[in-house]
């Protein structure tokens, strides 16, 4: 796909392709996808910066005396829809939030990324990164809404009539490459009705912007299929949960600056910097990287998701993998995030978190290559092993300790979370759940 560098660009495409509405798209602070969608007479209006919209009835964005808010158009992410009805093609832009007077707002999630990204870029740097998003089918009922039953009994990359998602999942994989999407594969995933597609490695905003769609259309392909598509991390008990797996790289020049074949494990210094830097604030992130009370039941031993602070080459336990490509593809692997984050604030924590690596020259340690479960405290004492929160409330403790964080994130952004997430907490734990009838009601 040729690049779409200026609004007269997107005029045209629009017009030839007979596009009927125009989903201006952006996100919140907690990574729910937000739009208004407008009519062909008014492409030219709205790319022009021309769409206020009330920021007071958006979580997080403005008080009442200040909601006006203007979104701002990237011109770059415009892309028809690959489906048409009756009432015509639909395409969508994705757009920063801006203040009335047209300067940044700091309550922007991708904003917040964009900043990170220039960071970097100026001193001389730029992120590339890949992702493995993995997702729950379900079936839907007689009356459409969604059950918890899944659509098959198939397990890790297998194939139909086990795998009954696999039309839908084509589907899916079809999309996404019409409208743009570097997709590197599809599979069934361990737990039954899991899935997982993978996308080539791309720039940090643009890499966040793929996550943001992809989520957007699971969902409807899934819909169009009968089938009810979740993102939520930890739908069974004794099943392995989702992940958002984050493939990066710092290039310089062009070149992957991870590699460097003279050191050992053919990783340069600035790769080892970056990964220590990461691994430094990995505690701190957690809180927006994994948002939800469900989050912390994925990260528990045995179901391949990270519940320890190291790195390794050659197992995936630990949080950060060194995968086994070298040259340009020398990538790290954060395993830490689930599909329910913002990707443009998690991005950007682990960006700024690895740049800081890099600038202070930070040491991760020799690579824990040994079964961080079957090792002693002391022995994890000895490594640095660090453990990651054990629920949403620890992780909310960990962000307010970590101010490098919530500075690059902005105060407007690290605030709501805080808030948002302790009383997600706070509601959570005055339920009385299934658990605790089945446990105690008979004995006590």
């Amino acid at each position: 796909m040729m690049p779409i560098d200026s609004t007269k660009k997107v005029l045209e495409i629009a017009k030839q392709e007979r596009v009927r509405f125009l989903r201006l798209q952006f996100t919140d602070i907690l990574g729910s996808i937000k739009n208004v969608e407008i009519p062909e007479h008014q492409f030219e209006h709205a790319l022009d910066g021309n769409v206020v919209f009330d920021g007071s009835a958006i979580g997080g964005f403005f008080r009442l005396e200040e909601s006006d808010m203007i979104l701002w158009p990237d011109p770059s992410t415009f892309r028809v829809f690959p489906w048409e009805d009756r009432r015509g093609k639909v395409a969508r832009m994705i757009c920063d939030v801006r203040l009335p007077d047209g300067s940044p707002f700091p309550g922007c999630p991708r904003t917040a990324l964009k900043q990170v990204v220039k960071q970097a870029e100026d001193e001389g740097f730029k992120l590339m990164v890949g992702t493995e998003v993995e997702f729950f089918l379900f079936l839907r009922g007689a009356d459409g809404k969604a059950t918890s039953i899944t659509h098959d009994a198939g397990g890790y990359f297998d194939l139909a009539p086990n795998d009954r998602g696999e039309e839908a999942r084509r589907d899916m994989v079809s999309a996404m490459e019409r409208v743009g999407f570097r997709v590197e594969g599809a599979h069934h995933e361990v737990a039954p009705g899991q899935h997982e597609i993978d996308f080539k490695p791309v720039d940090a905003v643009e890499a966040g912007d793929n996550i943001i769609t992809c989520r957007f259309l699971v969902r409807k392909i899934a819909m169009d299929n009968e089938l009810h598509a979740t993102f939520m991390p930890k739908p069974f008990f004794g099943q392995n949960g989702s992940g958002l797996h984050f493939y990066q790289a710092l290039f310089k020049d062009g070149v992957n600056v991870f590699f460097d074949p003279k050191r050992q494990y053919e990783l340069s210094t600035i790769g080892l910097n970056y990964i220590a830097g990461v691994l430094e604030h990995a505690r701190g992130m957690v809180v927006i990287t994994n948002p939800l009370v469900n989050s912390y039941k994925r990260l528990t031993p045995d179901f391949e998701a990270p519940t320890h602070v190291a790195w390794s080459e050659v197992n995936r336990n630990p949080l950060i993998r060194l995968t086994n490509r070298r040259g340009e593809g020398t990538f790290c692997e954060y395993r830490l995030p689930d599909p329910t984050c913002n990707p443009y604030l998690s991005l950007a924590a682990v960006l700024a978190s690895g740049m800081e690596g890099v600038r202070k020259k930070l040491n991760p340690g020799p690579p824990v290559n040994k079964d961080i479960f079957k090792m002693s405290q002391r022995e994890r004492s000895r490594l640095r092993v660090d453990v990651l929160p054990n629920d949403l409330s620890e992780a909310i403790r960990a962000f307010q300790k970590d101010k490098f964080l919530q500075n690059a994130l902005g105060s407007r952004i690290s605030n709501h979370i805080i808030q948002a997430k302790r009383s997600e907490w706070e509601e959570y734990i005055g339920q009385v759940h299934p658990w605790e009838l089945d446990r105690y009601l008979g004995s006590y």
